[in-house]
């Protein structure tokens, strides 16, 4: 077990085991696109190879459910669950990547004309829906997920002024 690097992928495999108390990797999958993938996507291919590497270090018990299609059922070992609650309580920064897609291809010339107005419309879809998730589930979330979700909330605005600018790069080239 000591073996182990640890990858956020493998926090992210142990929290949602954690949350759901027990799961199959493809159960691990599905939570982590209904919820965290917003903020932090992870391969499908990643799941199953993190659950993997967890079993093998100990840090995950695996159990054969008989009924339906025989499935491997997770749970946190001891270990397992000494791993997360350590990484929950390390305060590290980690500088984020922005890996926005309409930001890469501005770096690279694309014409802000024709790629900002799509920007800026699918954030403000986005936004959108997280501001009514808030509206609607806002309150049955722990204070973790409603902050986590009030990062979207601001990222997504943030976002969406930032491709309002872009629009407007011919206003502030003439200085209108």
């Amino acid at each position: 077990m000591a073996d182990t690097r640890l990858t956020t992928s493998s926090f992210l495999v142990l929290g949602i085991i954690d949350k759901l108390g027990e799961a199959s990797a493809y159960d691990v999958k599905v939570e982590a696109g209904r919820t965290v993938a917003p903020f932090w996507s992870v391969p499908h291919a990643q799941v199953y190879a993190q659950c993997e590497r967890l079993l093998a270090a100990g840090m995950l018990t695996q159990v054969r459910r008989e009924s339906g299609r025989n499935r491997r059922v997770l749970t946190l070992t001891d270990g397992g669950r000494r791993a997360l609650r350590r990484w929950l309580a390390d305060p590290e920064f980690v500088p984020v990547e922005a890996r926005e897609r309409g930001i890469l291809k501005l770096w690279f010339g694309a014409r802000p004309e024709l790629l900002a107005p799509a920007q800026h419309a699918e954030h403000e879809t986005t936004l959108g829906e997280y501001e009514q998730l808030a509206e609607d589930v806002g309150e049955l979330l722990t204070p973790g997920q409603r902050e986590a979700l009030e990062f979207g909330i601001r990222y997504e605005r943030m976002m969406v002024d930032f491709w309002d600018w872009v629009r407007r790069r011919d206003e502030r080239a003439s200085g209108r």
